[in-house]
């Protein structure tokens, strides 16, 4: 589970103070250091009791003065600095299910009930309210290819709240939670890691009753941008994504690479021919979804 940090330190600091001591040095989660250094300034921003709710009413009467941060709101997280240095900071929101956002938004939006690793590390600390429940679990994230239905491994530890104060380390691609809604509005405050690479480590989603893995949370823009050009036509869009799906180093590219170029088959034949060629590509996850998308044609010609 989350690797709970104790840190007796009553000072407190402003946001800006907090992200200037971590700019200095910046964040580095495998750095034991540097991790005791950004959790030191997490807690003295957490003991300031005041900046979020004077934040949340400068920028109601229009006088904020943070500038650059303005699309930094969603109904759930508040941006607080930009990303630098390694790290940005924001506060999430965690509505309990008799608030209204709740109600209206539906426990999904706020991936209550969703079982789900990080693919970056991040330190959070318990700011106001009971704080979310989670069932905890650990999982070796190199033993996991990634397919659906795929056995993770999963290994509970277990539940437990992020309450006022708590401060935790979650760890990339190990932590997994299922997170329960907090018995009132509760708010939690996180540094979060950031590295060009996490773009392709994936975030997996995960069925407990069965232990496996259910889905990948985090698809990424290349891919997209991918399936748009094979989509659009042209001969060099689908020659690259024949070289994708054969040599790209990431098997979750090489799965969009096929799928892209699985829309333009008009005929069964020729979308099972496709799905034979990723069936043997030298990737467990592209022969397991690969053989799954055979059956799926071989059962509607059934039908």
């Amino acid at each position: 589970m989350p690797r709970v940090i104790e840190v007796a330190d009553a000072r407190s600091c402003t946001p800006e103070e907090c992200i200037e001591g971590l700019r200095s040095t910046g964040y580095d989660p495998r750095c034991e250091e540097s991790t005791a250094h950004a959790a030191g300034w997490l807690r003295r921003l957490g003991n300031n009791r005041s900046f979020l709710g004077d934040m949340l009413v400068d920028e109601l009467a229009g006088r904020s003065a943070r500038e650059g941060l303005e699309s930094g709101y969603t109904p759930q997280a508040i941006v607080l600095s930009r990303q630098e240095a390694g790290f940005f900071m924001r506060a999430n929101i965690w509505p309990a299910p008799g608030d209204y956002a709740y109600r209206a938004s539906g426990a999904h939006n706020f991936v209550y009930g969703t079982p789900h690793d990080h693919n970056f590390d991040f330190l959070t600390v318990g700011y106001f309210g009971p704080g979310y429940r989670s069932d905890y679990y650990e999982y070796d994230y190199e033993a996991v290819d990634g397919w659906r239905g795929e056995a993770a491994g999963l290994r509970f530890v277990e539940r437990s709240a992020l309450h006022e104060g708590k401060l935790m380390h979650y760890r990339a691609l190990r932590d997994v939670h299922s997170q329960i809604p907090p018995e009132s509005l509760s708010i939690s405050l996180n540094i979060i890691a950031t590295d060009p690479m996490q773009g392709w480590l994936d975030q997996y989603g995960f069925d407990l009753e069965t232990g496996t893995v259910s889905a990948i949370l985090n698809p990424g823009s290349s891919e997209c941008l991918l399936r748009l050009a094979v989509g659009l036509g042209g001969d060099e869009a689908i020659d690259l994504a024949h070289e994708f799906g054969r040599s790209h180093p990431s098997d979750r590219m090489r799965l969009a690479a096929y799928e892209a170029r699985s829309l333009l088959a008009v005929a069964p034949d020729e979308s099972d021919a496709l799905w034979r060629d990723a069936e043997l590509a030298g990737s467990r996850l592209l022969a397991v979804e690969a053989r799954r998308r055979r059956a799926e044609l071989s059962g509607m010609a059934a039908r």
